[in-house]
């Protein structure tokens, strides 16, 4: 494999790393919601600095911004690389962003140093995957890859009531309609609006993100290549019991739903422990009713959040511990309810691009593990619609989605060098 990719500047990533970080609402880390004046500001600080690198600059109807390499060769077929710029309420710099930034910056080199690539490079910078203003996720990508029809916009609002049209209006976006993938279909102010859903032309998407997780780190391992993103399934378990009397019911006269809901949530560590990695299990919210010292609980609620990167041990996995739970219940005499919140399949990434990375990391002297992502990314929207590949940097200390999110540059730059490699692969070399 000829690889003539060596020693990638990351000034340019860095850069825009730390101007990103500026288009931020007040208070620790970064705050950047959807549709917000920060992301706006970010979102067109980009389209600037982009134009500014040399690249096409265009925006599609959801606020999704794109920056284009037109190929000589294939000019009907792009391949597809970014990430998200929204975040999490008091986040990190890192999170979605490094994405954005490493893939303006090997397109960047790569025309620098190669000229016009034989097939279309795109960096992508995805409005939205977090889902942290409005209660859905990916709708970035999820526009892209036919995820979203547009009945969304008239259906979920923020907690003040803005519905998401009507946020994307205030930002003059939303209100355009093509038939076609590419078409333009506005200027307004001098940008370029266009209509892509479910757009057809994207032949490989590559994602590189930091790991928010603790694995690289421990093993002093300098890039994940991901195998698969986990899919996940989420439940709201309500437990009925009997509120009464914590000084004058005896014990063994008790249908304390507290009490059955603790028994069920040791079940689930005690289960997902013996299954072992890469499945985990995760009880986030616990409410108890009436929630007075002396009085017996007569209702619990609380989540459960599975994931598994097999969709057959994951649905064993939650048949099982579901199961169990009715025992527990039926045992103790409680009602049981489960309601299903979120079911996603897990999603490979394409063998031969993983395969390509790996030897791009060997090549390189670059130390690496093939992992699993436990956490969502908008490369799983792709995976069933065209290769996909994700590579991961170290997390200091695991921590993400907070103000003390870090990665190292070396940590980042390496990334960059093999973002930047199989980019060359696709794009310039004759296969």
């Amino acid at each position: 494999m000829n690889m003539p990719v060596h020693n990638v500047p990351a000034g340019v990533m860095l850069a825009l790393l730390e101007e990103l970080a500026a288009f931020s609402a007040p208070g620790p880390g970064v705050t950047r919601l959807l549709y917000t004046p920060e992301w706006y500001r970010a979102q067109q600080f980009l389209q600037e600095r982009w134009a500014g690198l040399g690249l096409k600059v265009r925006t599609d109807e959801v606020g999704n911004v794109y920056g284009t390499l037109t190929g000589s060769k294939v000019t009907d077929k792009v391949i597809l690389t970014g990430s998200h710029i929204d975040t999490v309420v008091n986040g990190g710099r890192y999170d979605g962003a490094y994405g954005v930034a490493a893939a303006a910056a090997a397109l960047h080199y790569l025309q620098v140093t190669f000229g016009q690539p034989l097939r279309s490079l795109e960096v992508v910078s995805f409005c939205e995957e977090e889902g942290s203003r409005f209660p859905l996720t990916f709708w970035g990508s999820g526009n892209v890859t036919g995820l979203y029809n547009g009945s969304e916009r008239g259906s979920f609002a923020d907690v003040d009531g803005v519905t998401l049209g009507a946020a994307m209006a205030a930002c003059g976006l939303g209100g355009i309609e093509t038939s076609g993938v590419g078409d333009i279909a506005a200027t307004e102010g001098g940008r370029e609006f266009t209509s892509s859903p479910a757009r057809r032309d994207i032949t490989a998407y590559i994602e590189l993100h930091i790991e928010q997780g603790i694995i690289l780190e421990r093993n002093s391992q300098e890039i994940g290549v991901v195998q698969a993103i986990a899919g996940q399934r989420r439940y709201i378990v309500k437990i009925g019991g009997t509120a009464n009397h914590a000084g004058t019911t005896p014990m063994g006269l008790r249908r304390d739903a507290l009490a059955g809901s603790a028994e069920m949530l040791l079940a689930l560590e005690r289960s997902a422990v013996a299954e072992g990695d890469p499945l985990v299990a995760t009880t986030g919210r616990l409410e108890v009713h009436p929630g007075t010292p002396n009085v017996i609980p007569g209702e619990v609620q609380f989540t459960l959040d599975i994931r598994h990167s097999e969709a057959g041990n994951l649905e064993r996995f939650c048949s099982g511990i579901l199961e169990e739970f009715a025992g527990i219940a039926g045992r103790r005499g409680l009602d049981l309810e489960v309601l299903p919140l979120l079911a996603t399949a897990p999603a490979p990434m394409d063998k031969g691009m993983c395969a390509a990375l790996e030897q791009i990391c060997e090549k390189q002297g670059k130390s690496y593990r093939s992992m699993v992502s436990g956490a969502g990314h908008d490369a799983q929207l792709f995976a069933p619609l065209c290769p996909a590949a994700m590579i991961f940097v170290p997390s200091r200390g695991g921590i993400s989605h907070s103000p003390d999110e870090y990665s190292s540059p070396e940590e980042l730059a390496a990334g960059l060098e093999v973002l930047t490699s199989i980019l060359y692969e696709l794009a310039y070399t004759e296969n």
